[in-house]
Protein backbone atom coordinates (compact mmCIF):
# COMPACT_ATOMS: atom_id res chain seq x y z
CA UNK A 1 0.00 0.00 0.00
CA UNK A 2 2.80 2.36 1.00
CA UNK A 3 4.98 1.89 -2.23
CA UNK A 4 1.33 2.19 -4.13
CA UNK A 5 0.60 5.65 -2.29
CA UNK A 6 4.64 6.86 -3.04
CA UNK A 7 4.24 5.83 -7.46
CA UNK A 8 0.56 7.68 -7.19
CA UNK A 9 2.37 10.54 -5.61
CA UNK A 10 5.70 10.72 -7.83
CA UNK A 11 3.00 10.81 -11.02
CA UNK A 12 1.39 13.75 -9.19
CA UNK A 13 4.86 15.75 -8.96
CA UNK A 14 5.27 15.10 -12.39
CA UNK A 15 2.09 15.96 -13.68
CA UNK A 16 2.33 19.05 -11.50
CA UNK A 17 5.77 19.56 -12.84
CA UNK A 18 4.83 19.50 -16.43
CA UNK A 19 1.54 21.75 -15.09
CA UNK A 20 3.89 24.08 -14.06
CA UNK A 21 5.93 24.11 -16.95
CA UNK A 22 3.55 24.96 -19.42
CA UNK A 23 1.86 28.01 -17.05
CA UNK A 24 5.60 29.17 -17.87
CA UNK A 25 5.71 29.25 -21.42
CA UNK A 26 1.53 30.49 -21.86
CA UNK A 27 2.68 33.47 -19.95
CA UNK A 28 5.97 33.87 -22.14
CA UNK A 29 3.77 32.91 -25.27
CA UNK A 30 0.90 35.75 -24.90
CA UNK A 31 3.79 38.41 -24.51
CA UNK A 32 3.26 38.38 -28.46
CA UNK A 33 0.52 38.12 -30.42
CA UNK A 34 1.78 35.61 -33.05
CA UNK A 35 1.96 32.93 -30.33
CA UNK A 36 -0.86 34.36 -28.07
CA UNK A 37 -3.36 31.78 -28.92
CA UNK A 38 -0.51 29.14 -28.04
CA UNK A 39 -0.38 30.60 -24.78
CA UNK A 40 -4.15 30.52 -24.18
CA UNK A 41 -3.85 26.34 -25.02
CA UNK A 42 -0.94 26.11 -22.65
CA UNK A 43 -2.57 27.81 -19.83
CA UNK A 44 -5.89 25.42 -20.63
CA UNK A 45 -4.04 22.58 -20.47
CA UNK A 46 -1.73 23.83 -17.50
CA UNK A 47 -4.97 23.84 -15.50
CA UNK A 48 -6.53 20.87 -16.81
CA UNK A 49 -3.60 18.84 -15.48
CA UNK A 50 -3.40 20.66 -12.40
CA UNK A 51 -6.97 19.74 -11.02
CA UNK A 52 -6.56 16.54 -12.47
CA UNK A 53 -3.35 15.84 -10.24
CA UNK A 54 -5.00 17.36 -6.98
CA UNK A 55 -8.34 15.19 -8.06
CA UNK A 56 -5.61 11.98 -7.62
CA UNK A 57 -4.30 13.21 -4.21
CA UNK A 58 -4.32 10.72 -1.57
CA UNK A 59 -7.11 11.82 1.52
CA UNK A 60 -9.79 13.47 -1.33
CA UNK A 61 -13.04 11.97 1.31
CA UNK A 62 -16.17 12.29 -1.26
CA UNK A 63 -15.74 12.88 -4.74
CA UNK A 64 -19.09 13.76 -5.08
CA UNK A 65 -18.89 17.20 -3.45
CA UNK A 66 -16.23 17.70 -5.74
CA UNK A 67 -18.03 16.96 -8.86
CA UNK A 68 -21.08 19.10 -7.83
CA UNK A 69 -18.47 21.68 -7.72
CA UNK A 70 -17.13 21.19 -11.03
CA UNK A 71 -20.65 21.40 -11.94
CA UNK A 72 -21.76 24.35 -10.25
CA UNK A 73 -18.64 26.17 -11.83
CA UNK A 74 -18.73 25.63 -15.43
CA UNK A 75 -22.70 26.41 -15.26
CA UNK A 76 -21.49 29.97 -13.75
CA UNK A 77 -18.57 29.75 -16.00
CA UNK A 78 -20.09 29.18 -19.10
CA UNK A 79 -22.19 32.28 -19.27
CA UNK A 80 -19.19 34.78 -18.05
CA UNK A 81 -17.20 33.28 -20.92
CA UNK A 82 -20.01 34.34 -23.47
CA UNK A 83 -19.87 38.51 -22.83
CA UNK A 84 -19.21 41.15 -24.74
CA UNK A 85 -15.80 41.95 -25.59
CA UNK A 86 -16.39 45.44 -23.96
CA UNK A 87 -17.34 43.68 -20.92
CA UNK A 88 -14.11 41.94 -20.65
CA UNK A 89 -12.48 44.43 -18.22
CA UNK A 90 -15.23 43.64 -15.86
CA UNK A 91 -15.28 40.09 -16.43
CA UNK A 92 -11.66 39.99 -16.00
CA UNK A 93 -12.48 41.75 -12.47
CA UNK A 94 -15.17 39.17 -11.84
CA UNK A 95 -12.72 36.85 -12.37
CA UNK A 96 -10.28 38.19 -9.67
CA UNK A 97 -12.91 38.34 -6.86
CA UNK A 98 -13.77 34.94 -7.60
CA UNK A 99 -10.37 33.73 -7.14
CA UNK A 100 -9.76 35.93 -4.28
CA UNK A 101 -13.20 34.38 -2.66
CA UNK A 102 -11.78 30.90 -3.11
CA UNK A 103 -7.97 31.96 -1.71
CA UNK A 104 -9.83 33.82 1.77
CA UNK A 105 -12.07 30.98 2.23
CA UNK A 106 -9.38 27.65 1.99
CA UNK A 107 -7.50 30.46 4.34
CA UNK A 108 -9.94 30.59 7.09
CA UNK A 109 -10.53 26.44 6.44
CA UNK A 110 -6.93 26.28 7.35
CA UNK A 111 -6.82 28.50 10.11
CA UNK A 112 -9.42 26.77 12.16
CA UNK A 113 -8.50 23.45 11.17
CA UNK A 114 -4.73 23.99 12.62
CA UNK A 115 -5.27 26.48 15.32
CA UNK A 116 -3.84 26.79 17.68
CA UNK A 117 -1.10 23.95 16.53
CA UNK A 118 -0.10 25.96 13.58
CA UNK A 119 3.73 27.63 13.75
CA UNK A 120 4.25 31.35 13.78
CA UNK A 121 5.64 31.40 10.28
CA UNK A 122 2.57 29.32 8.92
CA UNK A 123 0.53 32.04 10.46
CA UNK A 124 2.29 34.60 8.92
CA UNK A 125 1.93 33.47 5.69
CA UNK A 126 -1.75 32.94 6.23
CA UNK A 127 -2.66 35.97 7.39
CA UNK A 128 -1.02 37.52 4.34
CA UNK A 129 -3.24 35.20 2.39
CA UNK A 130 -6.72 36.33 3.86
CA UNK A 131 -5.61 40.00 3.99
CA UNK A 132 -4.88 40.08 0.08
CA UNK A 133 -7.36 37.64 -0.48
CA UNK A 134 -10.03 39.90 1.17
CA UNK A 135 -9.09 43.53 -0.21
CA UNK A 136 -9.03 41.76 -3.33
CA UNK A 137 -12.69 40.71 -3.40
CA UNK A 138 -14.67 43.29 -2.60
CA UNK A 139 -12.16 45.70 -4.36
CA UNK A 140 -12.43 43.36 -7.68
CA UNK A 141 -16.48 44.13 -6.97
CA UNK A 142 -15.99 47.56 -6.60
CA UNK A 143 -13.90 47.89 -9.98
CA UNK A 144 -16.59 45.68 -12.17
CA UNK A 145 -18.96 47.46 -10.69
CA UNK A 146 -17.47 51.30 -11.77
CA UNK A 147 -16.84 49.86 -15.34
CA UNK A 148 -20.35 48.47 -15.72
CA UNK A 149 -21.42 51.70 -14.34
CA UNK A 150 -23.32 50.46 -11.91
CA UNK A 151 -21.24 52.60 -9.27
CA UNK A 152 -20.53 55.66 -10.04
CA UNK A 153 -17.39 56.12 -12.10
CA UNK A 154 -15.91 59.55 -10.69
CA UNK A 155 -14.02 58.95 -7.52
CA UNK A 156 -16.30 59.12 -4.61
CA UNK A 157 -13.76 60.71 -1.56
CA UNK A 158 -14.27 62.37 1.82
CA UNK A 159 -12.42 64.38 4.16
CA UNK A 160 -9.82 61.84 5.63
CA UNK A 161 -10.04 59.03 3.54
CA UNK A 162 -6.74 58.04 3.20
CA UNK A 163 -6.16 58.19 7.14
CA UNK A 164 -9.06 56.28 7.50
CA UNK A 165 -8.32 53.30 5.17
CA UNK A 166 -4.32 53.32 6.12
CA UNK A 167 -6.04 53.07 10.25
CA UNK A 168 -8.14 50.33 8.97
CA UNK A 169 -4.83 48.43 7.22
CA UNK A 170 -2.73 48.50 10.20
CA UNK A 171 -5.34 47.51 12.92
CA UNK A 172 -6.11 44.29 10.14
CA UNK A 173 -2.12 43.93 10.18
CA UNK A 174 -1.60 44.54 14.47
CA UNK A 175 -4.38 41.54 14.34
CA UNK A 176 -2.38 39.19 12.55
CA UNK A 177 0.72 40.18 14.47
CA UNK A 178 -1.52 39.15 17.41
CA UNK A 179 -2.47 36.05 15.73
CA UNK A 180 1.26 34.99 14.24
CA UNK A 181 1.99 35.51 18.51
CA UNK A 182 -1.56 33.96 19.78
CA UNK A 183 -2.80 31.28 17.52
CA UNK A 184 -5.56 30.25 19.57
CA UNK A 185 -6.95 33.29 19.83
CA UNK A 186 -9.96 32.64 17.32
CA UNK A 187 -12.66 35.20 17.92
CA UNK A 188 -10.05 38.05 16.37
CA UNK A 189 -9.51 35.83 12.89
CA UNK A 190 -13.08 36.93 11.63
CA UNK A 191 -12.33 40.57 12.35
CA UNK A 192 -9.23 40.66 10.24
CA UNK A 193 -11.67 39.16 7.21
CA UNK A 194 -14.02 41.81 7.83
CA UNK A 195 -11.34 44.62 7.84
CA UNK A 196 -9.64 43.21 4.86
CA UNK A 197 -13.14 43.41 2.87
CA UNK A 198 -13.79 46.73 4.11
CA UNK A 199 -10.42 48.27 3.05
CA UNK A 200 -11.33 46.95 -0.28
CA UNK A 201 -14.44 48.53 -0.94
CA UNK A 202 -12.70 51.75 0.87
CA UNK A 203 -9.68 51.00 -1.60
CA UNK A 204 -11.40 51.07 -4.87
CA UNK A 205 -14.12 54.03 -4.25
CA UNK A 206 -12.26 56.95 -4.53
CA UNK A 207 -10.44 55.61 -7.53
CA UNK A 208 -11.72 56.98 -10.73
CA UNK A 209 -12.95 55.21 -14.21
CA UNK A 210 -10.24 55.75 -16.09
CA UNK A 211 -7.29 54.35 -13.84
CA UNK A 212 -9.53 50.88 -13.53
CA UNK A 213 -7.51 48.99 -16.13
CA UNK A 214 -3.93 49.86 -13.67
CA UNK A 215 -6.23 48.83 -10.83
CA UNK A 216 -7.18 45.54 -12.12
CA UNK A 217 -4.16 44.33 -13.33
CA UNK A 218 -3.11 45.59 -9.80
CA UNK A 219 -5.80 43.36 -8.29
CA UNK A 220 -4.58 40.30 -10.21
CA UNK A 221 -1.36 40.93 -8.35
CA UNK A 222 -2.65 41.16 -5.58
CA UNK A 223 -4.47 37.82 -6.13
CA UNK A 224 -1.64 36.38 -7.57
CA UNK A 225 0.18 36.88 -4.23
CA UNK A 226 -2.15 35.02 -2.32
CA UNK A 227 -2.37 32.31 -3.68
CA UNK A 228 1.56 32.01 -3.73
CA UNK A 229 1.14 32.16 -0.11
CA UNK A 230 -1.67 29.58 -0.28
CA UNK A 231 0.91 27.23 -1.41
CA UNK A 232 2.92 27.82 1.45
CA UNK A 233 -0.11 26.92 3.49
CA UNK A 234 -1.10 24.23 1.39
CA UNK A 235 2.35 22.97 0.67
CA UNK A 236 1.98 22.85 -3.21
CA UNK A 237 5.12 24.28 -5.16
CA UNK A 238 2.25 24.32 -8.01
CA UNK A 239 0.29 26.95 -6.49
CA UNK A 240 3.83 28.77 -5.35
CA UNK A 241 4.79 28.79 -9.12
CA UNK A 242 1.34 29.86 -10.73
CA UNK A 243 0.75 32.48 -7.99
CA UNK A 244 4.48 33.91 -8.03
CA UNK A 245 3.71 34.06 -11.83
CA UNK A 246 0.23 35.80 -11.60
CA UNK A 247 1.29 37.98 -8.84
CA UNK A 248 4.56 39.55 -10.60
CA UNK A 249 3.10 39.70 -14.05
CA UNK A 250 0.05 41.97 -12.43
CA UNK A 251 2.78 44.21 -11.04
CA UNK A 252 4.70 44.26 -13.82
CA UNK A 253 1.90 45.10 -15.80
CA UNK A 254 0.88 47.79 -13.43
CA UNK A 255 3.77 49.46 -13.68
CA UNK A 256 4.22 49.67 -16.94
CA UNK A 257 0.56 51.34 -17.32
CA UNK A 258 1.56 54.14 -14.86
CA UNK A 259 4.25 54.86 -16.83
CA UNK A 260 2.32 54.96 -20.04
CA UNK A 261 0.22 57.43 -17.76
CA UNK A 262 3.27 59.44 -16.68
CA UNK A 263 1.86 58.27 -13.17
CA UNK A 264 2.85 56.80 -9.93
CA UNK A 265 0.92 54.13 -8.01
CA UNK A 266 0.53 56.65 -5.31
CA UNK A 267 -1.40 59.09 -7.77
CA UNK A 268 -3.36 55.95 -9.10
CA UNK A 269 -4.50 54.89 -5.97
CA UNK A 270 -4.74 58.15 -3.77
CA UNK A 271 -4.72 61.06 -6.37
CA UNK A 272 -8.71 60.90 -7.41
CA UNK A 273 -8.36 61.21 -10.84
CA UNK A 274 -11.14 61.86 -13.10
CA UNK A 275 -13.08 64.51 -10.91
CA UNK A 276 -10.66 67.56 -11.92
CA UNK A 277 -12.20 68.98 -14.69
CA UNK A 278 -14.95 67.13 -15.18
CA UNK A 279 -17.08 70.33 -14.45
CA UNK A 280 -14.44 72.34 -16.59
CA UNK A 281 -15.44 70.46 -19.77
CA UNK A 282 -19.23 71.58 -19.83
CA UNK A 283 -17.88 75.61 -20.17
CA UNK A 284 -15.72 74.52 -23.10
CA UNK A 285 -18.54 72.58 -25.27
CA UNK A 286 -19.36 76.08 -26.51
CA UNK A 287 -16.24 76.28 -28.51
CA UNK A 288 -16.37 75.87 -32.18
CA UNK A 289 -15.69 72.72 -33.48
CA UNK A 290 -15.98 71.56 -37.72
CA UNK A 291 -17.26 68.78 -38.54
CA UNK A 292 -17.97 66.55 -41.45
CA UNK A 293 -20.19 64.02 -43.24
CA UNK A 294 -19.16 60.58 -43.99
CA UNK A 295 -19.24 61.62 -48.03
CA UNK A 296 -16.77 64.56 -47.40
CA UNK A 297 -14.37 62.27 -45.05
CA UNK A 298 -14.42 59.19 -47.74
CA UNK A 299 -13.36 61.68 -50.02
CA UNK A 300 -10.50 62.66 -47.65
CA UNK A 301 -9.33 59.47 -47.13
CA UNK A 302 -9.86 58.21 -50.59
CA UNK A 303 -6.89 61.04 -51.34
CA UNK A 304 -4.87 60.48 -48.64
CA UNK A 305 -1.15 57.98 -49.35
CA UNK A 306 -0.59 57.58 -45.39
CA UNK A 307 -3.42 57.05 -42.99
CA UNK A 308 -2.89 56.09 -39.24
CA UNK A 309 -6.05 54.58 -37.32
CA UNK A 310 -6.10 55.02 -33.58
CA UNK A 311 -9.06 52.69 -32.10
CA UNK A 312 -10.08 54.03 -28.30
CA UNK A 313 -12.99 52.49 -25.97
CA UNK A 314 -15.66 54.19 -28.44
CA UNK A 315 -14.83 51.25 -31.30
CA UNK A 316 -15.11 48.65 -28.56
CA UNK A 317 -18.48 50.04 -27.37
CA UNK A 318 -19.96 50.31 -30.86
CA UNK A 319 -18.46 46.76 -32.20
CA UNK A 320 -17.10 48.77 -35.07
CA UNK A 321 -13.98 46.47 -35.33
CA UNK A 322 -15.27 44.40 -38.26
CA UNK A 323 -16.45 47.40 -40.23
CA UNK A 324 -12.58 48.80 -39.44
CA UNK A 325 -11.60 46.33 -41.37
CA UNK A 326 -13.70 46.54 -43.89
CA UNK A 327 -12.08 50.16 -44.13
CA UNK A 328 -8.80 48.96 -43.63
CA UNK A 329 -9.45 46.80 -47.36
CA UNK A 330 -11.35 49.23 -48.91
CA UNK A 331 -8.31 51.79 -48.29
CA UNK A 332 -5.90 49.07 -48.81
CA UNK A 333 -7.06 48.07 -52.48
CA UNK A 334 -6.73 51.93 -53.82
CA UNK A 335 -3.02 51.87 -52.07
CA UNK A 336 -3.19 53.84 -49.10
CA UNK A 337 -0.57 52.89 -46.92
CA UNK A 338 -2.83 51.94 -43.38
CA UNK A 339 -1.71 51.39 -39.96
CA UNK A 340 -3.04 51.36 -36.66
CA UNK A 341 -1.68 52.94 -33.19
CA UNK A 342 -1.59 51.53 -30.36
CA UNK A 343 -1.62 53.12 -26.89
CA UNK A 344 -0.57 51.14 -24.09
CA UNK A 345 -3.97 51.98 -21.90
CA UNK A 346 -6.56 52.96 -24.84
CA UNK A 347 -9.37 51.19 -23.93
CA UNK A 348 -10.41 49.92 -20.57
CA UNK A 349 -7.73 46.90 -20.11
CA UNK A 350 -4.19 45.89 -21.60
CA UNK A 351 -4.35 45.04 -24.43
CA UNK A 352 -7.99 45.77 -25.58
CA UNK A 353 -6.95 47.22 -28.58
CA UNK A 354 -5.07 44.40 -30.08
CA UNK A 355 -7.60 41.62 -29.21
CA UNK A 356 -10.55 43.59 -30.98
CA UNK A 357 -8.13 44.22 -34.07
CA UNK A 358 -7.05 40.61 -34.19
CA UNK A 359 -10.91 39.38 -33.38
CA UNK A 360 -11.17 41.25 -37.33
CA UNK A 361 -8.42 39.75 -38.24
CA UNK A 362 -6.27 42.89 -39.02
CA UNK A 363 -2.93 41.87 -40.12
CA UNK A 364 -0.38 42.07 -36.61
CA UNK A 365 2.30 43.91 -38.80
CA UNK A 366 -0.76 46.92 -39.12
CA UNK A 367 -0.73 47.09 -35.35
CA UNK A 368 2.34 49.63 -34.07
CA UNK A 369 2.97 50.61 -30.21
CA UNK A 370 2.93 54.09 -29.38
CA UNK A 371 6.84 54.54 -29.48
CA UNK A 372 7.18 53.30 -32.90
CA UNK A 373 4.69 55.30 -34.81
CA UNK A 374 4.41 58.65 -32.81
CA UNK A 375 7.50 59.89 -35.23
CA UNK A 376 5.75 59.48 -38.08
CA UNK A 377 2.10 61.51 -37.49
CA UNK A 378 3.89 64.81 -38.89
CA UNK A 379 4.17 62.65 -42.57
CA UNK A 380 0.88 61.02 -42.31
CA UNK A 381 -2.05 62.16 -44.23
CA UNK A 382 -4.75 61.61 -42.26
CA UNK A 383 -4.96 60.24 -38.28
CA UNK A 384 -8.52 58.69 -37.94
CA UNK A 385 -9.69 58.53 -34.41
CA UNK A 386 -12.47 55.96 -33.40
CA UNK A 387 -13.58 56.81 -29.69
CA UNK A 388 -10.23 57.39 -28.27
CA UNK A 389 -10.14 60.74 -26.08
CA UNK A 390 -8.07 61.00 -23.24
CA UNK A 391 -4.99 58.89 -25.05
CA UNK A 392 -4.65 61.42 -27.85
CA UNK A 393 -5.23 64.48 -25.96
CA UNK A 394 -2.78 67.29 -26.47
CA UNK A 395 -3.43 68.90 -23.04
CA UNK A 396 -0.80 66.43 -21.57
CA UNK A 397 1.99 67.90 -23.61
CA UNK A 398 0.83 71.62 -23.12
CA UNK A 399 -1.18 72.38 -19.97
CA UNK A 400 0.87 72.08 -17.05
CA UNK A 401 -2.57 72.16 -15.07
CA UNK A 402 -3.80 69.47 -16.62
CA UNK A 403 -4.32 66.13 -14.49
CA UNK A 404 -2.30 64.13 -17.32
CA UNK A 405 -0.05 66.73 -17.87
CA UNK A 406 3.20 64.70 -18.64
CA UNK A 407 1.08 61.44 -20.09
CA UNK A 408 2.76 60.30 -23.36
CA UNK A 409 0.12 59.92 -25.59
CA UNK A 410 -0.68 59.68 -29.20
CA UNK A 411 0.83 62.73 -31.39
CA UNK A 412 -2.20 62.66 -33.52
CA UNK A 413 -2.61 66.55 -34.13
CA UNK A 414 0.47 66.73 -35.73
CA UNK A 415 -0.73 64.98 -38.75
CA UNK A 416 -2.01 67.46 -41.96
CA UNK A 417 -6.03 65.77 -41.23
CA UNK A 418 -7.54 64.66 -38.42
CA UNK A 419 -10.86 62.98 -38.01
CA UNK A 420 -12.13 61.92 -35.00
CA UNK A 421 -15.77 60.00 -35.19
CA UNK A 422 -17.24 60.77 -31.59
CA UNK A 423 -21.15 60.44 -30.42
CA UNK A 424 -20.96 63.84 -28.88
CA UNK A 425 -18.78 66.49 -27.53
CA UNK A 426 -18.24 64.80 -24.19
CA UNK A 427 -15.17 64.51 -22.32
CA UNK A 428 -13.57 61.05 -22.32
CA UNK A 429 -13.56 58.58 -19.27
CA UNK A 430 -11.16 60.73 -17.38
CA UNK A 431 -13.38 63.80 -17.28
CA UNK A 432 -10.99 65.67 -19.37
CA UNK A 433 -12.25 68.09 -21.97
CA UNK A 434 -10.21 67.43 -25.21
CA UNK A 435 -8.50 70.25 -27.26
CA UNK A 436 -7.71 68.51 -30.44
CA UNK A 437 -11.22 68.47 -31.13
CA UNK A 438 -10.89 72.38 -31.91
CA UNK A 439 -8.16 72.60 -34.26
CA UNK A 440 -8.26 73.88 -37.28
CA UNK A 441 -6.49 70.75 -38.91
CA UNK A 442 -9.38 68.57 -36.95
CA UNK A 443 -12.82 67.54 -38.02
CA UNK A 444 -15.30 65.77 -35.94
CA UNK A 445 -17.40 62.95 -37.20
CA UNK A 446 -20.35 62.67 -35.05
CA UNK A 447 -22.49 58.94 -34.79
CA UNK A 448 -22.04 55.64 -33.83
CA UNK A 449 -18.75 54.85 -34.68
CA UNK A 450 -19.92 51.38 -36.09
CA UNK A 451 -22.75 53.16 -38.23
CA UNK A 452 -20.08 56.23 -39.42
CA UNK A 453 -17.00 54.00 -40.32
CA UNK A 454 -19.66 51.35 -42.60
CA UNK A 455 -20.77 54.28 -43.98
CA UNK A 456 -17.49 55.68 -45.13
CA UNK A 457 -16.88 52.46 -46.31
CA UNK A 458 -19.81 52.34 -48.18
CA UNK A 459 -18.73 55.35 -50.01
CA UNK A 460 -15.41 54.48 -50.93
CA UNK A 461 -16.81 51.54 -52.39
CA UNK A 462 -19.64 52.87 -54.20
CA UNK A 463 -16.53 55.56 -55.75
CA UNK A 464 -14.22 52.79 -56.23
CA UNK A 465 -16.69 51.06 -58.46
Amino acid sequence: MTSELAGSQIIIEIVYLIASALFIFSLKWMSSPTTARHGIWAGEVGMLLAIGGTLLRYGIVDYRLIAIALVLGTIIGIPLGRVQMTAVPQRTALSHAFGALCVTLVGSAEFYLRSPDISRFMMSVLSIEVILGGLTVTGSLMAAGKLQEILPQRPLTYKGQNFVNFLLLAVAVAIAVFLVLHPGTRSLFPFMILIALAFGVLLIIPIGGADMPTVISLLNGYAGLSAAAMGFVLDSKLLIIAGALDGSSGLILSIIMSKAMNRSFTNVLFGAFGQVQAAAAAGEEARPVRSATAEEAAAILSAANKVIIVPGYGMAVAQAQHKVRELYDALTKRGVEVRFAIHPVAGRMPGHMNVLLAEADIPYDRLVEMDEINGDFPQTDVALVIGANDVTNPAARTDAASPIYGMPILDVDKAHTVMVIKRSMNPGFAGIDNPLYYLDNNLMLFGDAKVFVGSIVRELSGGHG
